[in-house]
This record gives C-alpha cells, sequence and structure tokens, in this order.
C-alpha cells in the first residue's frame, strides 16, 4: 500500500509559513516517508468506505489539535466566516487564540482512496492520499466538525465528499465540539 500528500493536506499541514498549530519538525517528504516506512499501531474506518485512519505516535512537536472548552480559558474563542479555499463556501469557524496546547501523543492521518479523490478532482499516483491529520492526546479520531459533515453532503462541487449526513454521528460530533475547539497562535 503506498501513501501521497494530496496538494490539499500539503497546503493546510505544511503551510509555506510553517505556523505552531500544524506539523512540526518534519518536512513533508519525510512525513510521507514515514507513513510509508512505518506501519501504523492501528487503523480505524473512516466515515465512509474510501477513508481509513493511520493512527501513529507523533514524532514530532506537534501540539494537540484540540482544547477543552472551560470558565478559565472561555474568553480565548474567537469566530469569523472561513473558507479552506477559495473555491469553497465561507462557513463560521471558531477557534481559541492564545491557548497552549499540549504536545499531542498520537498523529491520526486521515486517508482517502484513490477512487475517491478521483471523483473529487484531486487525483494522485499511490494507493491512498492523505486528506488531513488530527493532532490527539488519545490514539482516537476527533469527531469530524459538524460543519465538515455538512460540507461533505453538499457533494463534491461544495468541496465535500459527497457522503450523506448521518444524524447520530452528527449528534455526537456537536457533543464534542460544544465541549471542545481548535486553536491559533
Amino acid at each position: 500500500m503506498s501513501i501521497a500528500l494530496t496538494p490539499f493536506a500539503r497546503t493546510r499541514l505544511f503551510p509555506g509559513e510553517p505556523r505552531c498549530n500544524t506539523i512540526r519538525d518534519c518536512t513533508p517528504e519525510d512525513f510521507e516517508r514515514r507513513l510509508n516506512d512505518e506501519a501504523p499501531t492501528r487503523v480505524i474506518d473512516g466515515y465512509a468506505p474510501f477513508c481509513k485512519l493511520h493512527v501513529h505516535r507523533n514524532w514530532t512537536s506537534t501540539r494537540c489539535l484540540t482544547v477543552p472548552i472551560t470558565d478559565a480559558n472561555r474568553h480565548l474563542l474567537r469566530s469569523a466566516y472561513e473558507a479552506r479555499s477559495k473555491e469553497e463556501l465561507l462557513v463560521l469557524a471558531r477557534w481559541f487564540e492564545g491557548a497552549e496546547p499540549p504536545v499531542a501523543n498520537w498523529l491520526v492521518v486521515i486517508l482517502y482512496s484513490r477512487e475517491q479523490l478521483v471523483k473529487e478532482g484531486a487525483p494522485i499516483q499511490a494507493d491512498w492520499g492523505v486528506v488531513g491529520c488530527l493532532y490527539t492526546a488519545e490514539p482516537e479520531e476527533i469527531p469530524m466538525a459538524p460543519i465538515t459533515m455538512m460540507r461533505n453532503a453538499l457533494g463534491v462541487e461544495e468541496g465535500g465528499s459527497g457522503v450523506a449526513l448521518d444524524r447520530e454521528a452528527y449528534r455526537r460530533s456537536v457533543e464534542f465540539w460544544e465541549q471542545n475547539a481548535n486553536w491559533r497562535p
């Protein structure tokens, strides 16, 4: 099985201007090589048959992706309408500004099959393409954000995957994201 970074993941995980809330101490090439050379600790089925999550021990100084919301840090929450790319619709995003999360114990790499990436207009040469990565304290998946589930249900024309909304998964997502938020420096 071969794995390649998609252009979408490359710009999000390894931006031209490095940020402290992306993958650190590792080049895109080293990341891709490690995913191909090292078997994951665990493989989790994703939200659709074309999606798998490979769990690896964090070998970088990358920090956890999310921070629990508490009374002590609630005042650091910010929000704005944003899009992940120029082609996507703006959606409401929420994050902490100024919170300092711990170094992640795990990197949960989100993979899509080559066939799905062709459907989404992002063909790759490898069997699987990295579309994202979760940086976590536990070797578990962080629930997909509700807005990501909605975008996926809208279809590939709107930057999603075309997978219908699963109401129970959506409820679990809301429960998690009501209590946690991403962070930015």
